[in-house]
């Protein structure tokens, strides 16, 4: 491969605001052909600000003889004419045989001895396989696929859309500063990180009384002092968090219908390692708090992926593939085992009626279910009435999110044919009236009508309700619910009276339970799993980074913060406990990161079981 290939540019001659433009191409492609008129445009229009470079993605079993088009403009390259066999390949129609592809070439005035040669060089096919391989790693997976600017742009192609994006007004440069922040690996984590310093500099600050006012004070939706009458900061985490929830029960579901879960002894794994991660770390909270704190026994057994899963990202390629699987399925299952302790022992002022309300919501989105509605907004309303029933119950509402989650709707794959012969008649139908300039106004209003609907039929259908409501929350969740939730949980004061009855047994109950009893519970459940033979190690996993990673399974945030408040609804020892909770998880993150980082990288073998 030659990965300091240096590929040919055009345009970019200017001293004004160069816009960089990748376009991964197959030269047999049709929807590249039309790419080409619209770029063409656009470079008219923008001159040499324009700097285009073409990455090669011949889609060799769609468009056979695509390679080996590609495989003569990277030789027409070293002849100085890589711009000129690029667009005579384009002056045509395919297809094309590798006969008609070399009369082009002798056409532009290749040397055609030079050319056999250089078609023979293992070096030429090198770039056009280094392209694949490189946009591969970018998600490329047809063509053209657009980078402007080094960001994949996925909005329409015509030429205003493209012109916007090259422009970049000030909404277009919110949308790339957005869209490049939440691509980070860390993104989600670095919002709660935010949220969570923002609440602990109110809290310590002249800024604590207008903090805590602001979370106490109350929101009602109706009359007061009914179940809709909550405080600011039990709307963000009973609210609010219910988003969070649906997203966990979405991903439980698709773990175990087709991910890690879904193979019993890859899934089992997870699963004891996730009960011992709840067992240790309370039995080690217990081992110093007796009498009224013992309640606090479930702080510290919530791991938080977020933050986790972004450590691992940050840890690059020293995390093997299977090591994130399995750290994703015990995040599942760990978040299982953290909602049925919301739910079962941490119930206020529970009122039995209203769990008749919830069941009768629940057996309405069954119905809908088995009655095949693939509309969201009937689950999403019915949802909703949950989530009230269940708050009125004393259950924690956000738990409607769960429920929601387990009767989404899902489709089979579509069929790709018929949505592709929908798409192009409608494309076909806008091309013609737009084409016609005898036609009427208002038939071509018509027309456009009819091909806009179609084309969103067409598009809805790729994705299931479930895929789409997953899409549409995720964002919501990681970068608006889950940070509001922390910045009104973590706010907590550092002069907490530590010398208050059972406050340094709190103290050390979380911590130790985080950094000590979550990583010990995690290895020795799963070391007995792997000895007796029941559960399956992940391939290539080395011993000390495994270690590591569970360490970083310590580090608890957003749901340890709520069964702080939870566990101690008077606020004084759940003040101690997010604290614990915070101190506990900055030591969990620095001892596993530097575990992994320190880790000789050697792959587990078969006898060693803690993997």
């Amino acid at each position: 491969m030659n990965a300091k290939r240096h590929p040919p540019t055009r345009g970019g001659n200017t001293d004004e605001r160069v816009i960089r433009v990748v376009s991964y191409t197959d030269f047999l492609c049709p929807y590249c052909r039309r790419f080409r008129t619209v770029l063409k445009r656009l470079r008219q229009a923008f001159g040499e600000r324009i700097a285009y470079t073409l990455r090669h993605f011949p889609m060799e079993r769609i468009h056979p003889g695509a390679t080996f088009a590609a495989r003569v403009v990277e030789a027409a390259g070293k002849q100085g004419l890589f711009w000129e066999m690029h667009d005579r390949l384009f002056e045509d129609e395919p297809p094309f045989s590798e006969s008609q592809i070399l009369d082009m070439a002798r056409e532009i005035g290749l040397d055609m001895e030079r050319l056999d040669r250089d078609l023979a060089d293992p070096e030429t096919l090198g770039r056009v396989e280094d392209d694949i391989a490189e946009g591969r790693r970018h998600g490329v997976s047809g063509t053209p696929t657009i980078f402007v600017d080094g960001e994949r742009y996925d909005g329409a192609w015509d030429f205003y859309s493209l012109a916007d994006a090259f422009e970049q007004p000030v909404s277009e440069r919110i949308r790339r500063s957005a869209h490049a922040f939440a691509s980070l690996p860390a993104s989600g984590g670095l919002a709660l990180l935010i949220a969570a310093a923002l609440a602990l500099i109110c809290a310590n600050t002249p800024l604590a009384g207008a903090y805590h006012a602001f979370i106490a004070s109350s929101f009602g939706i109706g009359p007061p002092d009914t179940p809709l009458s909550l405080t600011v900061g039990d709307w963000f985490s009973e609210g609010l968090l219910a988003l969070f929830f649906l997203l966990v029960g979405l991903e439980i579901r698709r773990e175990m219908t087709a991910g890690a879960l879904s193979d019993f002894r890859a899934a089992l794994l997870p699963v004891v390692a996730a009960i011992g991660g709840g067992i240790a770390p309370a039995l080690v909270y217990l081992l110093f708090n007796h009498g009224g704190t013992a309640q606090g026994w479930s702080v510290p057994t919530a791991t938080d992926i977020a933050f986790v899963l972004g450590i691992l990202a940050l840890l690059g390629d020293r995390v093997p593939a299977q090591l994130r699987v399995f750290i994703a399925a015990f995040a599942v299952m760990d978040d299982i085992i953290s909602v049925l302790t919301l739910a079962i022992f941490y119930p206020h002022n529970f009122e039995a009626m209203w769990l008749v309300g919830a069941g009768a919501g629940i057996l309405v989105m069954f119905a809908l279910n088995r009655g095949h509605v693939y509309a969201g907004w009937p689950y999403m309303a019915v949802a909703v009435a949950v989530w009230f029933c269940l708050h009125a119950a004393g259950v924690h509402g956000a738990l409607a999110g769960i429920v929601l989650a387990g009767f989404l709707p899902t489709r089979p794959e579509p069929d790709a044919g018929p949505l592709l012969a929908q798409a192009a008649n409608a494309l076909a139908a806008l091309e013609i009236a737009q084409a016609d300039k005898s036609a009427d106004e208002r038939d071509r209003d018509t027309v456009l009508d009819w091909a806009g609907r179609n084309l969103s039929a067409a598009s809805e259908r790729l994705l299931s309700p479930a895929d789409r409501i997953e899409r549409s929350v995720a964002p919501w969740s990681t970068y608006l619910a889950l940070p509001l939730f922390a910045f009104s949980a973590a706010g907590v004061s550092f002069d907490a009276d530590l010398s208050a009855p059972g406050a340094l047994s709190i103290l050390a109950g979380v911590i130790l339970g985080l950094v000590v009893g979550k990583p010990l519970g995690i290895g020795l459940f799963s070391l007995a799993a792997l000895k007796t033979g029941v559960a399956r190690a992940p391939k290539g996993v080395g011993i000390h980074t495994f270690i590591g990673a569970i360490c970083l399974c310590g580090v608890g945030d957003t749901v340890a913060l709520l069964m702080a408040d939870q566990a101690f609804p008077e606020g004084g020892d759940a003040a101690i406990a997010k604290i614990a909770v915070l101190v506990g998880s900055v030591i969990a993150a620095a001892l596993g990161a530097a575990i992994i980082a320190l880790s000789p990288g050697r792959a587990l073998s078969a006898e060693e079981a803690p993997a």
